[in-house]
């Protein structure tokens, strides 16, 4: 059975978040491998809450399922928007709400940026724009050197992680060109 349709049972094919039957889709709940079913309609709104407030009543159920990436959602849209209240009232587990938590400060992290000031995401190909000394791995990056695939680093802004000459490294953002 797939990853879908393993959710869709779970979530008795309806949103997770709402209850609605049209329109539904997998949504990934980052930072870990976990997801929820969500309908289009919660999935237009869910980065901009705000705009349409009074749909996220809904809430008022799902933040009480069982299923933890179901309450870290339930949370991060009540912190958006500023329901202190209802915060108060979810009660979560440590690693869930420490997760929840998460990706919401990943969301008010500075994006990472190219030697140019280009915003660099997940699986971005880049160049690097000066030969670099790889510490502890014996050998130079050098200079026009195609890193694909990059991966962001959690917390810092200024790195990025790949891969070179084989080997798994960390490298400084600005000395680093979006292809």
């Amino acid at each position: 059975m797939s990853m879908d349709k393993v959710l869709l049972n779970r979530a008795g094919s309806k949103c997770e978040l709402c209850g609605s039957q049209e329109g539904l889709s997998v949504y990934a709940v980052a930072p870990k491998e976990d997801a929820i079913v969500m309908c289009e309609t919660c999935l237009a709104r869910v980065d901009t809450p705000a705009d349409n407030e009074s749909h996220w009543h809904c809430l008022n159920d799902s933040m009480w399922s069982e299923v933890p990436a179901v309450q870290v959602m339930a949370y991060r849209i009540y912190s958006r928007l500023g329901k202190q209240e209802q915060l108060d009232m979810m009660y979560m587990e440590d690693d869930v709400k420490a997760w929840a938590k998460q990706g919401l400060e990943a969301e008010n992290q500075e994006p990472t940026r190219d030697a140019n000031g280009t915003i660099l995401v997940e699986g971005d190909s880049v160049s690097i724009i000066k030969d670099l000394v790889v510490k502890g791995a014996n050998f130079t990056a050098k200079q026009g050197t195609t890193v694909k695939n990059i991966r962001m680093v959690p917390g810092d802004p200024t790195h990025i992680q790949g891969k070179v000459n084989g080997s798994t490294i960390f490298i400084v953002s600005a000395f680093l060109k979006k292809l």
